[in-house]
């Protein structure tokens, strides 16, 4: 798809819109291979040189994720690349798999998901 200024208001929108929902902190976006490149080494390291093969690529560590429009060819695949990499910004402890791919069907069709606490143990005297 073709970036061009309503586009990218559209596609951050959406991250606001999805980021809300999820209950987590919007991250910053990167609609281009050249801005991930122009980003410091330390904030892409993994995923820098090789992003441009994938729709999209979440970086936990600094809140950050890459959409690649230039190899999406329609909305639908938008929209579920978006859905995708936020999923793994609100469980950063899951992988690819069965419960990962319900979870993004699921904000796809709209659920909202509380906060993520992190469990604590309680003891009691």
């Amino acid at each position: 798809m073709k970036l061009d200024p309503d586009f990218k208001l559209q596609i951050l929108e959406k991250i606001g819109i999805y980021s809300s929902r999820f209950s987590i902190l919007e991250p910053k976006v990167l609609l281009t291979t050249k801005e991930v490149l122009d980003m410091p080494k330390e904030m892409t390291e993994g995923r820098r040189t090789s992003a441009y093969k994938y729709y999209g690529v979440t970086y936990l560590q600094h809140n950050l994720v890459f959409i690649n429009v230039r190899k999406i060819l329609d909305d639908k695949t938008l929209e579920n690349t978006l859905v995708h990499e936020l999923i793994h910004l609100r469980f950063p402890y899951l992988a690819h798999g069965k419960r990962f791919n319900k979870l993004v069907r699921q904000g796809l069709r709209g659920k909202t998901f509380l906060p993520y606490r992190k469990r604590t143990t309680n003891f009691s005297h």
